[in-house]
């Protein structure tokens, strides 16, 4: 009878467990960490296909894209602070298509005056220190590719690797003079020639500040997408473990 009595109490204290798991996972999502993945090769060397990333959501406040579903519950943004600072690596909703997320690093802040010429990046009309160092290897389809590989410096000494697959004569690597608009940013993505960013003004151009999501903290797994989730014995080939928690910079 005992045994009877207390199973209806069990699975109700099973429901309300879930319950609870899940209200915890909805505000650590809103307003500490959201997970992202990485679906393209915009971010190169950085982020790889395949990472996934924790973001938190409170480093530049919150605004209506820090809610699930973009729910316009109040306009700007709430304990926003100094914003992102240059270098830092975002997530924000594109210009225009909101339900899409872009990753990139910030390269302009309001005001700025940004330009690209013959590859190398200029800022406030300063070129930004550029250093060569050994290529980057890719491997496609079995064929592996050597990339032209350089270390980047910003004026505020934040330093990231940047690739120039098509060396300084690409698409972006001759653009014209950008005057980053007040509560607006600049973003570029780090593999120059494969990223559809900023400077593409008509798919992406300036991210107003309601639009970041938050800033690109921690890697929390990896995998070269050669297994399937149920090819379980793959696993420990396709996962990218010296990635893993990797502090993304």
């Amino acid at each position: 009878m005992s045994a009877a009595r207390r199973r209806p109490g069990g699975w109700a204290e099973t429901a309300r467990t879930i319950f609870y798991a899940l209200l915890i996972a909805l505000v650590v999502r809103t307003f500490a960490f959201e997970p992202f993945n990485i679906p393209s090769g915009s971010m190169v060397p950085t982020l790889l296909v395949g990472d996934y990333m924790f973001v938190s959501k409170y480093a530049y406040g919150y605004s209506r894209h820090s809610l699930p579903w973009g729910l316009p519950l109040f306009d700007g943004r709430v304990w926003a602070g100094d914003g992102p600072e240059r270098g830092d690596v975002v997530v924000f909703k594109q210009p225009g298509n909101e339900k899409t997320d872009f990753v990139k690093r910030i390269i302009g802040l309001p005001g700025d005056t940004i330009q690209v010429t013959s590859g190398i990046l200029t800022i406030n009309g300063q070129p930004v220190e550029r250093q060569r160092i050994e290529d980057y290897v890719t491997a496609r389809g079995g064929i592996s590719r050597s990339v032209p590989q350089y270390i980047e410096t910003l004026p505020n000494g934040r330093s990231h690797p940047i690739l120039e697959s098509r060396g300084d004569d690409g698409f972006y690597d001759n653009t014209q003079e950008y005057v980053v608009p007040p509560a607006h940013y600049f973003a570029m993505g780090d593999n120059r020639d494969n990223s559809d960013d900023s400077r593409n003004l008509s798919a992406v151009g300036f991210i107003p500040a309601d639009n970041l999501v938050g800033r690109a903290e921690i890697l929390f797994f990896s995998s070269d997408g050669s297994a399937r989730l149920w090819q379980v014995w793959r696993w420990p080939v396709a996962i990218r473990f010296s990635r893993l928690f990797d502090a993304i910079s």
